[in-house]
């Protein structure tokens, strides 16, 4: 029988996954210890090295991994373990969150034997900073016009680094912004506040970028995120006061303009399936989505 000890990541083991995220780079989202860590307990996520690699295992339907992390060798003989071990536990092997890249090295190593399912819900929509920042040409015509109303609207307004000073207010405003958008009753909503208020609790710790937007000197948004890969930055969480018009573009401008311009991409995740939210990522015209799917076996046929 396989043993493999899976335990919930910790602080602790930072250095060593985001080691291994920086060694084997990919622009998905869930590829930094941020995601991985303050996800890891609504999603039942664990991770254990096996075969010199770095596997993250979910139990919220079944049993299924993550792409394995590491060099493309010791990969290889990882998913050999796992699919041994899957079908030990008396579960079917799958694999979770898988890049068409990811796809591609596992056609090459065996051809025709697994087939991946595309979540349209789950595709992070990556932009170019350059657009975010400047909002240039005639598609994101509608975006300047609303930085242009909010700014005529709000003539105190200010843009600010997050820093250890200025933290405890965003905080603040988190915890209203819950209160004023129901988070108690929606589970996933909930779950997404916890992130976000332990966000701005480990946010030194965590070794995360942010920027906050005020207004009459309150904060009225803020923004977190962090480097994914040499070109890409990913935006976590970001937050405004709904009655503030125009406050959501004017953060996402302005923390691109002043934290993200050394990155040529950046990735704003997923839309969830949410309709509103889809319709607001497609607006601002992402250059690229990072498709992933769940990979499984084919059926051997006769």
């Amino acid at each position: 029988m396989i043993t493999i000890d899976f335990r919930r990541p910790t602080l602790e083991d930072k250095e060593l996954l985001t080691s291994y995220f920086r060694k084997y780079p990919s622009r998905s989202c869930e590829r930094t210890f941020v995601n991985v860590y303050l996800w890891a307990k609504f999603y039942q996520v664990g991770y254990a090295m096996v075969e010199n690699t770095v596997v993250f295992r979910s139990k919220e339907n079944g049993l299924s991994f993550a792409y394995p992390v590491g060099d493309p060798k010791d990969v290889k003989r990882t998913i050999e373990v796992l699919m041994e071990y899957s079908r030990e536990q008396g579960y079917p092997f799958t694999m979770y969150c898988v890049t068409e890249e990811n796809f591609a090295q596992l056609e090459e190593w065996y051809p025709g034997q697994f087939q991946i399912e595309y979540d349209r819900d789950s595709a992070d929509y990556v932009y170019e900073s350059e657009k975010l920042a400047t909002l240039s040409g005639k598609k994101l015509h509608g975006k300047r016009n609303h930085i242009n109303k909010f700014k005529q609207v709000n003539e105190d307004w200010s843009y600010e680094k997050i820093t250890k000073e200025n933290i405890e207010e965003c905080f603040q405003m988190a915890l209203q912004w819950r209160i004023e958008n129901g988070c108690e009753a929606d589970e996933e909503k909930n779950a997404e506040m916890c992130v976000t208020l332990n966000s701005l609790r480990l946010y030194e710790e965590l070794e995360l970028t942010g920027g906050l937007l005020r207004v009459n000197g309150k904060v009225v948004a803020f923004t977190l995120g962090e480097e994914v890969s040499d070109d890409t930055f990913v935006v976590h969480i970001e937050k405004a006061f709904a009655e503030i018009q125009g406050a959501y573009p004017m953060i996402n401008q302005q923390f691109v303009e002043h934290e993200c311009m050394k990155y040529k991409y950046i990735n704003r995740e997923e839309d969830t399936g949410a309709e509103g939210l889809r319709k607001a990522k497609l607006s601002y015209r992402p250059v690229f989505l990072v498709e992933k799917g769940t990979v499984t076996k084919r059926e051997a046929t006769v």
